[in-house]
């Protein structure tokens, strides 16, 4: 009798299909190889594609080939939220994320175009959340993490965002309804004329609630201008929570913590 010949395929992994997917994917979002780190890089950079689409919405509505990018990106954003639930090490508190249901009112705009479409504008709190997430600092700019140029980035993001919100509103609520706003780019020049308070009175918003709308703009405005002009200006610090009470922020050459002496190792680049 001929001897039995040993099976000499690869042995079958006994991990569900499911279940290596997952691991697959969250060693893409959180692993610290090469391949995971262009991953990222990519995702990163189609974000920012798709926040320039969602910038520029209001100007290409009306192009034939608009309702078919847009059923097209809904796709990309529900795989791209799904592929992130798959990835989360602890989905609850991946639930919990402000950056998650802003994912949510983006993709369900997406979805219903026609029907949300003086809510478009929503869309673009996308670019607030990218700049707000660790996802970007810690694979684009790891380097500037928790230091000035990471306080002053979010600063700019979130008023930047506000800007083209608030541009959003005014023209879902104004265009071609005022004689003098009669498409986006004059409903941008009326909020940056408003939040810079340079108000050169060419187009005003009727009415007591145009009033308002206007007084309400220019103080939450300058709010977020004065917080840029801080994240500018103020003195360099740098963040390291104190072991003892909590303080974040202290000098460059801080040896003990100014609200407790606790002693101090802050990291640096200079060795010990």
């Amino acid at each position: 009798m001929a001897p039995k010949t040993h099976d000499l395929a690869k042995p079958h992994d006994p991990t569900p299909a499911f279940q290596r997917l997952r691991l697959r994917l969250r060693a893409l979002f959180y692993g610290e190889s090469r391949a995971a780190i262009r991953f990222r890089l990519g995702v990163i950079v189609l974000d920012l594609l798709l926040i320039g689409f969602f910038i520029a919405t209001p100007m290409v509505r009306d192009r034939p080939i608009y309702l078919a990018i847009d059923y097209a990106i809904a796709v990309v954003v529900l795989v791209d939220l799904a592929a992130r639930a798959l990835a989360a090490p602890d989905l609850s508190r991946w639930l919990r994320r402000s950056s998650f249901w802003v994912d949510v009112v983006v993709l369900i705009t997406l979805l219903f175009p026609l029907w949300l479409a003086n809510f478009a504008f929503l869309r673009v709190l996308r670019l607030w959340s990218l700049f707000h997430s660790d996802f970007f600092w810690e694979t684009v700019a790891r380097r500037y993490d928790n230091t000035r140029w990471e306080e002053t980035t979010k600063a700019l993001a979130t008023l930047v965002t506000y800007l083209f919100i608030v541009t959003g509103v005014v023209y879902a609520l104004y265009a071609r309804q005022h004689p003098h706003i009669n498409g986006y780019v004059d409903a941008l020049y009326f909020t940056v004329s408003t939040v810079t308070t340079t108000g050169f009175g060419d187009v005003t918003l009727p009415g007591v609630s145009g009033k308002l709308i206007s007084i309400l703009i220019m103080l939450s405005g300058f709010t977020l201008f004065v917080r840029l002009a801080q994240a500018l200006l103020r003195p360099r610090k740098v963040l390291f929570p104190c072991p003892t009470c909590g303080l974040l922020r202290h000098d460059l050459d801080a040896v003990h913590c100014k609200a407790c002496g606790q002693l101090l190792n802050i990291p640096n680049d200079e060795g010990p």
